[in-house]
């Protein structure tokens, strides 16, 4: 690459103050691939830190909530599967009032209903954020942002976790801090998404999104031993803990994530054209976006405008993935906040499972995700069809929810395979709509070229999906109070509609390859010479 021989001492300071320090120190440039390496690990880190922060409260919610209402009061109470407050009996009361105490405000009758309106306030201005932190992505240094947002999301996780300490027990403190915790958190999808856009191309988009992806669940199980393995000090400490983990991690990023090529001082197209003298294929690293390439009859000032949020709303496919995911993350969310919780107060083969092995549990539902999010990537790839592969997906998991409910209970391992499986086909269609195919739309034909829509669309995308993620888990406090059968018939019709939303890309995907097929046949006929 024609641009890595270039002087040290003529690059921009546009480079993180860690690259160049490093370049300082080697005195040499970074190659282009050095840098790639660097952007995959780098946001890969970040939002597993990300969701490591937001898995936090869901852990916590059984140390919160008020178990102790059973157990102080000496009854035995009856089994039940539909129940949600259906807890070991009498001779168990000892072990369960030690290790769920409950924390007022959420130690009282409306306790389970408290608990979701924290996860509706922080869902809300989580989606909310998103939109907002799309246009700021595509104006601002993604670096500078996300920075902003991982330590913001910090401190105020943190500040949720002090009140352990300073023995609060107002509701509207907790509620305030979730709000912006929330808010801080919105930041990081869309400028990660955008980072990656703008050093990798969109061969084997779908696998290699896919794996990155693994960052989702990575995060989820982290964030689930951590504060389970916490919680036995304090509930507190699961959440001061993880605080300072994603703020420490925010300063890794300003100091190391280089945003783009150019921002440290390298040009795309030099790289590209040495692909492209072996291969007229695209190149697996070649950007998603590159200035300059895709049009030449627009002027720098066009390519380079951001794209509004009107506009990115007009983005073909971009409605219609967007409300799919709001069913799809509907689902993958209430999982996310409630499952610890379900499994803490479900009999699982004759026995009740302690609040820190429920979160122990609870993880291999996100190791199922990742293989989820790996295969949902790598099939899309392989037929080249994303929609297809997502209501796929979607379609899979009411089996999958239907079955787990129903035999979940029987014993310990039967719960752990049918939990995998539910992991596998929730979190396909959501991996895979919120990385490939939110990089596809952002830089789509339509676009004519112009670089800075890739932000915009994903917080669009993403965004609207977190409304399904805060709605779900709200509803779930309510319904589970009557029956935990109805929270996983809302999943299942969830899962359902997801899917059904596709049809119409569905029905565009098998029509064009159908017409792909039929063309190809009749070209090869063509050039079949004739048998006389």
């Amino acid at each position: 690459m024609g641009s890595i021989d270039e002087p040290i001492d003529q690059i921009k300071d546009g480079r993180p103050l860690g690259v160049q320090w490093i370049e300082y120190v080697k005195n040499t440039r970074l190659s282009y691939n050095t840098y790639q390496a660097n952007v995959l690990i780098v946001t890969f880190f970040a939002y597993t830190t990300y969701h490591l922060a937001r898995k936090t409260t869901s852990v916590v919610k059984s140390a919160l909530d008020p178990s102790s209402d059973i157990g102080l009061k000496l009854v035995p109470v009856p089994f039940s599967r539909n129940s949600i407050h259906s807890r070991p009996p009498v001779e168990n009361v000892k072990l369960v009032t030690t290790s769920t105490a409950g924390w007022a405000p959420f130690d009282g009758s409306n306790g389970t209903e408290l608990l979701g309106d924290l996860d509706v306030a922080f869902l809300s201005f989580y989606a909310l954020g998103q939109y907002l932190a799309g246009q700021l992505g595509d104006r601002m240094n993604l670096r500078v942002l996300l920075t902003i947002g991982m330590v913001g999301t910090g401190l105020f996780t943190a500040c949720f976790g002090l009140g352990y300490w300073f023995n609060i027990h107002n509701f509207y403190y907790y509620l305030f801090f979730q709000m912006l915790a929330g808010m801080f958190q919105s930041t990081g999808w869309p400028s990660v998404v955008a980072v990656v856009g703008n050093w990798f191309g969109k061969s084997k988009r779908g696998l290699i999104m896919g794996i990155w992806n693994a960052h989702t669940s990575v995060g989820n199980i982290t964030g689930s031993l951590i504060a389970s393995n916490l919680l036995r000090f304090g509930w507190g400490w699961s959440l001061l803990v993880p605080g300072l983990i994603i703020a420490s991690m925010g300063i890794v990023v300003f100091l190391t994530l280089p945003v783009s090529p150019h921002s440290v001082g390298i040009n795309p197209h030099d790289y590209v054209d040495e692909c492209n003298d072996s291969t007229k294929e695209e190149s697996a690293t070649e950007p998603l976006v590159m200035v300059g390439t895709e049009t030449d009859d627009l002027g720098a000032d066009e390519e380079e405008r951001a794209v509004g949020f009107i506009e990115a709303w007009k983005i073909p496919g971009v409605a219609t993935y967007a409300f799919s995911l709001f069913f799809a993350k509907l689902v993958a969310y209430t999982f996310l906040y409630w499952l610890p919780f379900y499994i803490s107060y479900t009999e699982i083969g004759g026995k009740y499972l302690s609040s820190e092995t429920s979160g122990n549990l609870s993880t291999l539902f996100d190791i199922g995700g990742v293989v989820g999010g790996i295969l949902a990537g790598y099939v899309s790839d392989y037929v080249d069809a994303r929609a297809i592969t997502a209501a796929t997906f979607a379609y899979f998991t009411i089996p999958a929810l239907f079955l787990y409910r129903s035999f979940g209970y029987i014993n310990l391992y039967i719960n752990i395979t049918l939990m995998f499986i539910c992991g596998v086909f929730v979190n396909g269609p959501y991996a895979l709509i919120t990385t490939a195919v939110s990089a596809d739309l952002g830089t789509h034909s339509s676009l004519k070229g112009r670089s800075r829509a890739l932000a915009t669309v994903t917080a669009i995308i993403d965004g609207t999906g977190s409304i399904g993620a805060a709605i779900g888990p709200l509803l779930t406090g309510y319904i589970s109070t009557v029956s935990w059968t109805a929270v996983f018939t809302m999943l299942m019709a969830s899962a359902l509609v997801a899917g059904l939303l596709l049809t119409r890309l569905v029905v565009a995907e098998v029509t064009a390859k159908v017409d792909y097929h039929r063309l190809t046949r009749g070209q090869r006929f063509c050039h079949t010479p004739l048998v006389v």
